[in-house]
């Protein structure tokens, strides 16, 4: 049985209110799990102490029975200095799209049109005062 600690949503539509949960990783989000370890309240400003509330040892022992945590509580866990912090890399999160490519790409072919086109005058300037 793999374990995960996660969180599970509760409250009402577009009131969110999340409980940290040890569960087995192939029931539902929302469904059965093995123990509540804590909650978590997003809409209660960051610098509450009751927006996250975990059970520190209980989330020890689970730990250290393999339980595997999700990115976000892994976060949660990292502030309250539970687990050592990872360093995360998202190298792609930079890059723009498929459309926002497509459109710099007009833009530069555009741009040396442009550039062509005033280079172009500047030489026939050029080519008829020698001529003369």
């Amino acid at each position: 049985m793999s374990l995960k600690i996660r969180l599970a949503r509760g409250g009402s539509k577009k009131r969110p209110y999340y409980r940290i949960v040890a569960a087995d990783s192939r029931m539902p989000r929302d469904g059965r799990f093995i123990e509540k370890l804590g909650t978590y309240s997003p809409l209660l400003p960051k610098d509450s102490a009751e927006r996250v509330k975990m059970d520190v040892e209980r989330v020890q022992y689970w730990l250290g029975q393999g339980a595997q945590t999700t990115d976000r509580v892994a976060r949660m866990l990292e502030a309250a200095g539970v687990i050592a912090k990872t360093e995360r890399s998202n190298p792609k999160k930079g890059t723009p799209g498929k459309a926002a490519q497509a459109r710099a790409d007009e833009k530069a072919e555009k741009a040396a049109a442009a550039a062509a086109a005033a280079a172009a005058p500047a030489e026939e300037a050029a080519a008829e005062e020698t001529a003369e």
